[in-house]
C-alpha cells in the first residue's frame, strides 16, 4: 500500500503494508506472526510483539537506499497474518507452529517471523527438517546463551533452552553455531563449558566493541560459505536504551546502528529464515522505539536476502 496515497495511521496494519494472504504460493518470502509467550523465564509480553511489529513497520518504505533494493518486488513478499497458539499448551502450539511452517520451507519460501519468545524456533526449525531441508547453519543475535538444559527443574522447552533441543534434535549444523552480541550474567561457569560444547564461536558485546561488526561477519560468513544459513535475532541484543521493550533486558548490548550493520552483512549469505523474537510492547516506551527497531531490523533482513538473490539473478 503506497504510504504517499494512504496514511500510514489508516488501513488494517500489516507488515510493512504488504497484501495480508493467507494462500502464499506465488510468495518468495513471507512475514509471519507467532504470538506466544508461555516459555518465558521471567516477563511475559511478547505473545503482543507481532501486533506491535506491524503497526510500527507502517514507516517502512518499500525502496532502501543502501542495499540499493526494493525487497518486497524481489521476494514477492506478503503477510501471512499469525499461527493461532494454544494458550498454556507447549507441545499443541508447537506443532500448530511446525505445520504451519513446513509447507513454506518445501516450497522455498523464506519465512521472516515475529514472535513472541524464542522457544517459537525450536518449532520453526524442526519444520525445515520436515519439509526434507538440510540441516542449516545458524548465526543467533542474543544476550543470553539460550544453550541450558531444562528450567524450572525439568522444563525442556523454554525461550532459554532451544538451541541446546535445536543441536539434540539435529535441526542445526554442527560445528556451525554462531552467538554474537552475549553479555549475561551466568548460573554457573560451567555454563560457559556447556555452551562451548555446542556453540562453534561466541562473540560477546565486548567483542563487537573491540572488533567491530565487519571482522566478526568476515568470519562468520567465511565459515558458512555458501551453506543454508538461519537467522535469528533475540531484540535484547540491543542496550534496552534502544530496546527495553523485552522480557528481559540486559545492560551493556548493541546499539540499533550496529545490529543494522550486521544484518546488511547478510547480502553474502543463504539465508534460508528470519526471526526477531521477545518484543514485548507493555515494557516499550511511548514512542515505541522496541518495536520501531525490530520492525527496520527484519526489514534489513528482507533486503539482505533481496539483494543476494539479485545478485544472484545477474551473475
Amino acid at each position: 500500500m503506497d504510504g504517499a496515497a494512504s496514511p500510514r495511521f489508516a488501513q488494517v496494519a500489516t507488515f510493512a503494508r504488504l497484501p495480508l494472504q493467507r494462500d502464499f504460493k506465488n510468495a518468495r518470502s513471507v512475514f509471519l506472526g507467532l504470538p506466544w509467550d508461555d516459555a518465558t523465564s521471567y516477563r511475559s509480553g511478547a505473545r503482543e510483539g507481532p501486533s506491535a511489529i506491524r503497526h510500527a513497520s507502517r514507516l517502512v518504505r518499500p525502496y532502501n537506499m543502501f542495499a540499493d533494493v526494493y525487497p518486497f518486488r524481489v521476494l514477492d513478499t506478503v503477510d501471512a497474518g499469525d499461527v493461532d497458539p494454544v494458550p498454556g499448551y507447549t507441545e499443541d502450539t508447537f506443532a500448530r507452529i511446525e505445520s504451519a511452517l513446513k509447507p513454506m520451507f518445501a516450497a522455498d519460501i523464506v519465512p521472516f517471523i515475529a514472535g513472541g519468545d524464542h522457544s517459537v524456533t525450536l518449532p520453526v526449525l524442526r519444520a525445515r527438517k520436515a519439509a526434507g531441508k538440510e540441516a542449516a547453519s545458524l548465526l543467533h543475535f542474543d544476550a543470553h546463551f539460550d544453550t541450558w538444559e531444562a528450567y524450572w527443574g525439568s522444563k525442556r522447552y523454554t525461550h532459554g533452552t532451544w538451541v541446546k533441543r535445536a543441536y539434540e534434535e539435529g535441526l542445526i549444523a554442527r560445528s556451525q553455531v554462531f552467538q554474537v552480541g552475549i553479555r549475561s550474567s551466568l548460573y554457573s561457569h560451567e555454563d560457559v563449558r556447556n555452551n562451548a560444547a555446542i556453540v562453534d564461536r561466541t562473540y560477546t558485546s565486548e567483542d563487537v566493541d573491540s572488533q567491530g561488526y565487519k571482522v566478526i561477519m568476515d568470519r562468520i560468513l567465511e565459515a558458512i560459505k555458501d551453506r543454508p544459513l538461519y537467522v535469528s535475532v533475540d531484540i535484547d541484543v540491543l542496550d534496552p536504551a534502544y530496546a527495553p521493550g523485552t522480557g528481559t533486558p540486559e545492560s551493556g548490548g548493541l546499539t540499533s546502528r550496529e545490529m543494522i550493520h550486521f544484518l546488511r552483512e547478510l547480502h553474502r549469505a543463504n539465508v534460508v529464515g528470519f526471526d526477531l523474537v521477545e518484543v514485548a510492547p507493555q515494557y516499550d516506551h511511548m514512542g515505541q522505539i522496541t518495536a520501531l527497531a525490530a520492525s527496520n531490523l527484519i526489514y534489513e533482513g528482507m533486503c539482505a536476502l533481496a539483494r543476494h538473490r539479485s545478485a544472484g539473478a545477474r551473475r
